[in-house]
């Protein structure tokens, strides 16, 4: 497949994926967009359940290392769960096209989801020092609703973005959710919002075009 100037390639996965799989299936994929053999992907997805350590874990944020299966991996980042009710999205882009700018790419990450999440009429915010999308419960308590992982090589982006749907949060008890102890994590469902997978989704591609087919935009 040869690329085509600003083409992308979207792709939904309706079974979960294994994790092992899908890792090998970027890095080929990157590869490829790195020779200019291949388009641009966003792929969306969702896992079996596991915990997944990134490039900064630590061991003692492992809370119970036999509740499900552990994966180590090259995103930056701690620890944290994927599994069903989470979508996932893996987002490939060559950033020698896009200002070559990481920095820039994650503040992109996080105002697509802050764009995803207003379309249910969910506020979410960044914060800093923490990576993610947070939201504000009436009690004041501030709750991870999404999480952001990224991995670059040679300009081209893998790895991306993990929204909770309706997953089974209880698993995050198993670990300490990206290194914050202190607050908790939430869901679209545990919010009342009862959005299907295909809604998601919809929102997403909206969302995408918005902050990413736009002229550059890194700071309000």
């Amino acid at each position: 497949m040869v690329m085509q100037p600003g083409e992308i390639e979207w792709r939904v996965s309706e079974t979960p994926v294994e994790y092992a799989a899908a890792v090998e299936e970027m890095e080929r994929r990157v590869a490829a967009i790195r020779d200019g053999a291949a388009a641009e992907l966003v792929w969306l997805l969702e896992h079996p359940p596991l915990f997944t350590a990134g490039t900064s874990a630590r061991d003692e944020e492992l809370l119970d290392p036999r509740r499900l299966p552990v994966h180590r991996t090259g995103r930056g980042g701690r620890y944290t769960y994927h599994g069903p009710g989470q979508r996932i999205a893996y987002v490939m882009l060559d950033l020698r096209r896009r200002g070559q700018d990481v920095r820039c790419y994650v503040y992109q990450l996080e105002e697509w989801i802050i764009r995803i999440l207003a379309r249910f009429e969910v506020r979410g915010e960044r914060r800093v020092g923490r990576v993610g999308i947070w939201v504000v419960r009436p009690s004041g308590n501030e709750e991870k609703i999404a999480a952001i992982g990224v991995r670059v090589r040679q300009w081209v982006t893998y790895h991306g973005l993990a929204l909770n749907v309706d997953p089974e949060l209880e698993h995050y008890r198993g670990i300490v959710p990206c290194g914050i102890a202190e607050h908790g994590v939430t869901s679209l469902a545990e919010l009342g919002i009862a959005a299907g997978m295909r809604e998601v989704d919809t929102a997403l591609r909206r969302a995408f075009a918005e902050v990413f087919e736009a002229p550059l935009v890194c700071r309000p």
